[in-house]
């Protein structure tokens, strides 16, 4: 039971660590106020990843390209009629993750408490009513604790301007803690800068401004691959191919926008909300939109039927379910406070996201097994050819997506203290290269040719075989064409030899 109580605080103490990477370098507290944690009173002043600059023992505050917390007009607020007593020690104290069994403690192996407790002062450890920490074995001179106190009829007290220089890499959490009961009205105001040698983006998030700018890169190649036949077979071009197209565009335009916005944040320290929003809002328009197509080509829309009739209204309606579900919930991770969204709040955003992309998943594969065996049935052996293709590229990214999913669960369940930040980039970053992945081989598929209008529907008999790829005996069509296939003599013939099923995949094109 001891063990449990331990792990719960400890686990209280990083609970923000992970939804606080997205918040700027610069932690502002607007009048943030103390919540009873235990026999403390806790405001969690941020947690950060921070690499290791070398220490300049000349240097009595961080300079340029060195990694420190700096505290800058931390005031803490009591109102007026808690005013006429001198109070206890208000402290700031900041640890590496490493060091957070050096944070409390328990008399007797009895329950965890931050703030000493009577039996803890009787131990001689600590004096009652101070915070409990000891000195780091691992990392000399840590933890770093500055302590502040109120006068009497002091309504407002100071912390002096204090800069730490970071001389060892791992992930830094800042809590402000006091003991006293008659303080509980406390709140805390001013900011503290957080930065890393090469800037101020912490440093979970540091790789993926270089993992964008490759990114912007990638699609600039692919676009000018995609162009260049664009241009050269535009009088072929498929409306199929001009959604890719502007999938591309839209792909590009999110990869130059995520990196500026990595970029200006760490350039100033704080977020830019404008090429935020822009980046977020392209994202899921690009995801929205590339779902949508996928789903159409998978009904065959184009290749064996010309519209998707009935279902167009239906294919719209979970387009745009998806498009505002996707966007709200990364408006809410991406821009503004992040630090204020709960697990459970989190998870009502991330289920809607989740079921919807299931029934997208369910319905693509579907629609395309159905549209393979009726390609099948009528011999369309390139336009086969290349659904199989499409259909195999899908199910190899669903399952590495499955794949993908499973470990990330795991790297999070393993890592509840964050202490593998430098590597958590990844897992957004893989989502990008697997969307990417799975564009090119699109790209690949159905790239602007001299035969692109092979792929596409035509209304003629013929088409019930494919002259190109085949070597059946095809159907001579007669000196005066008609609309109407089923008065021709040699489509009777063929209906003859056939039996009812020729005439059924034509009566089903025509209700579709």
């Amino acid at each position: 039971m001891t063990k449990l109580r331990n792990t719960l605080f400890l686990l209280y103490l990083s609970f923000f660590c992970f939804v606080f990477f997205s918040e700027a370098s610069v932690h502002e507290y607007n009048g943030q106020k103390f919540v009873s944690k235990g026999n403390a009173f806790v405001v969690h002043g941020g947690s950060e990843g921070i690499y290791s600059s070398f220490a300049d023992t000349h240097n009595v505050t961080a300079t340029a390209g060195d990694s420190f917390v700096r505290f800058e007009k931390i005031t803490f607020r009591r109102p007026k009629e808690s005013s006429n007593f001198s109070s206890h020690s208000i402290q700031a104290i900041v640890f590496e993750v490493e060091d957070r069994e050096a944070i409390g403690g328990s008399a007797y192996g009895g329950q965890r408490a931050v703030c000493c407790t009577a039996d803890l002062a009787k131990l001689g450890v600590c004096s009652e009513g101070e915070i409990i920490h000891r000195p780091s074995t691992k990392n000399p001179g840590w933890p770093k604790v500055f302590s502040v106190s109120f006068s009497e009829d002091d309504e407002v007290t100071t912390l002096p301007l204090k800069s730490i220089q970071i001389t060892k890499t791992g992930m830094y959490n800042l809590y402000f803690i006091h003991c006293d009961l008659n303080l509980k009205d406390l709140t805390v105001e001013g900011k503290t800068v957080w930065k890393n040698p090469t800037g101020y983006l912490p440093g979970r998030m540091a790789p993926l401004m270089n993992f964008y700018g490759f990114m912007s890169l990638a699609f600039v190649i692919l676009g000018i691959f995609w162009f260049l036949q664009y241009a050269r077979f535009w009088r072929e071009v498929l409306p199929l191919q001009n959604c890719i197209t502007l999938v591309i565009t839209l792909s590009m335009l999110e990869m130059a926008l995520w990196y500026f916005d990595y970029a200006e944040f760490n350039g100033s320290g704080t977020r830019p909300v404008g090429i935020t929003m822009w980046a977020v809002t392209f994202d899921t328009i690009k995801r929205t939109i590339a779902r949508i197509i996928i789903l159409m080509v998978s009904m065959g829309y184009g290749v064996v039927k010309p519209t998707l009739g009935g279902l167009t209204s239906k294919v719209t309606m979970l387009g745009a379910t998806f498009f505002l579900a996707s966007e709200i919930l990364e408006l809410v991770e991406n821009v503004g406070a992040v630090s204020d969204l709960s697990g459970k709040a989190r998870l009502f955003l991330v289920l809607p996201v989740a079921i919807l992309d299931a029934f997208f998943i369910l319905w693509i594969f579907t629609s395309l097994s159905s549209t393979l065996n009726k390609l099948q049935t009528r011999r369309m052996v390139a336009k086969l050819d290349i659904y199989r293709k499409f259909t195999n590229a899908l199910a190899v990214a669903v399952i590495v997506s499955v794949g993908w999913i499973c470990y990330e669960i795991y790297f999070k369940a393993n890592d509840v203290y964050n202490e593998q930040w430098q590597n958590a980039w990844i897992i957004p970053a893989f989502w990008q290269i697997l969307s990417f992945s799975l564009l090119c081989v699109i790209c690949v598929l159905w790239a602007p040719s001299q035969n692109s209008t092979r792929y596409a529907y035509s209304g003629e008999a013929n088409e019930d075989f494919d002259k190109d790829d085949t070597n059946l005996t095809l159907i001579k069509p007669s000196p005066t064409p008609s609309k109407d296939f089923r008065t021709a003599p040699e489509t009777r013939t063929v209906q003859g030899s056939n039996g009812a099923s020729s005439n059924g995949d034509l009566e089903e094109d025509k209700t579709e």
